[in-house]
């Protein structure tokens, strides 16, 4: 990686940005404040929000740290990001929605909550946003479920931003390079949350690639740096992507677990309760592939949900929280990575010590020809 950007943060370790109110400043904070690179999530945020957390951000830490913004989303699946549909058409998904709608009655009536307006966005407030980072610099934006112009790209370099995009394919991570990153974060198929698919194609769903796999084929596709994410919850893990050829290595369910995120207690403690054995990739709560812990909701309407992000997103909203309100985790989105039962309650600036502690133990190993715990 370029000594600019390895030297934002000493330890080779990235804190995910977690959209839904995980990532919150405190968190960002002390990832930063340990020497690795915190993040914000400004992903269903108003750009007065994302504002405001960066401010907060600022006085809680001197060091630098990233915004992660959504790119906004094509009007019909499998279309590349940016393309749109007739003015005023209806998507041609409209209907597999309302009979998602119907599907989720039940789920309205036991938590007493509305069904959300599928129709309540598709952008993000992006432009807003990217407005905002223009005017107010950050160290480094990252970018999820698409690659970002060579015009914004080079907007951001031009006030001193370092820019970072996620790719889940060799091909991916060629139209990053070809869009000016500074870096690549390659996503394996291990990873919690939503997959950063730079195109929503139903037939490819589950078939996503895992992380070593992945790392080795970008660092021959590309020549920028290589950010791993997917699964890492141990410093050993780390090593490993960094010996496959990343810089760096991107961490999101081991931080959920903190006490600075902002996730719910319910969401930290099923991560490792036994009741919650296993992930899977689904469309049941956002309509976009993610992974998170199987539970009821997952269970009874992955099979049925239909590739519309973000309008199902928008629909299960209200059912989503009145659940967390509730304190059930069966009607929740637990997101979760493969390694979700590894995760350790600690601080964050521990977690942080405790990891780069383990990648020195890791790479110490590997040099004296050890075996590596």
């Amino acid at each position: 990686m370029s000594s600019a950007l390895t030297d934002l943060f000493p330890h080779p370790i990235v804190q995910a940005p977690m959209a839904g109110g995980v990532s919150v400043p405190k968190l960002a904070a002390a990832v930063c404040e340990a020497g690795g690179l915190g993040f914000l999530a400004a992903g269903y945020k108003t750009a007065d929000g994302m504002y405001q957390e960066i401010k907060q951000l600022r006085s809680l830490t001197g060091r630098p740290f990233g915004v992660n913004l959504f790119m906004p989303q094509p009007e019909y699946p499998g279309a590349s990001t940016g393309s749109t549909g007739a003015a005023g058409a209806a998507p041609p998904y409209a209907a597999a929605i309302d009979v998602y709608a119907h599907q989720l009655a039940g789920e309205a009536s036991w938590y007493e909550a509305e069904l959300g307006d599928p129709d309540s966005g598709r952008d993000d407030g992006y432009e807003t946003k990217l407005a905002v980072l223009r005017d107010n610099p950050v160290p480094v934006v990252s970018f999820h479920f698409g690659t970002p112009t060579r015009e914004v790209v080079d907007a951001l370099h031009r006030v001193g931003t370092f820019v970072l995009v996620t790719a889940t394919t060799p091909d991916e991570a060629r139209a990053v390079e070809r869009a000016g990153a500074d870096a690549v974060i390659a996503q394996g198929v291990e990873a919690g949350g939503h997959q950063g698919t730079h195109r929503d194609i139903p037939e490819t769903d589950g078939s996503g690639i895992g992380l070593l796999s992945l790392v080795a084929q970008i660092r021959e596709a590309v020549s920028i740096p290589i950010i791993a994410a997917g699964g890492i919850m141990r410093g050993g893990q780390i090593a490993a992507v960094l010996a496959a050829g990343a810089s760096a290595a991107q961490l999101g369910t081991a931080f959920l677990a903190t006490a600075e995120s902002g996730a719910n207690a319910v969401h930290k403690q099923a991560l490792t309760n036994p009741l919650f054995v296993r992930t899977e990739l689904t469309r049941a709560f956002s309509g976009r592939p993610a992974r998170g812990l199987v539970n009821r909701f997952l269970r009874e309407h992955g099979p049925y949900a239909p590739a519309a992000y973000p309008e199902i997103h928008h629909l299960t909203s209200p059912l989503r929280k009145a659940a967390a309100k509730a304190g059930d985790a069966q009607g929740m989105a637990l997101w979760a990575g493969q390694g979700h039962r590894m995760a350790r309650e600690m601080p964050a600036g521990q977690l942080v010590e405790v990891l780069a502690g383990e990648l020195a133990a890791a790479l110490t190993a590997l040099s004296g020809g050890g075996g590596v715990r």
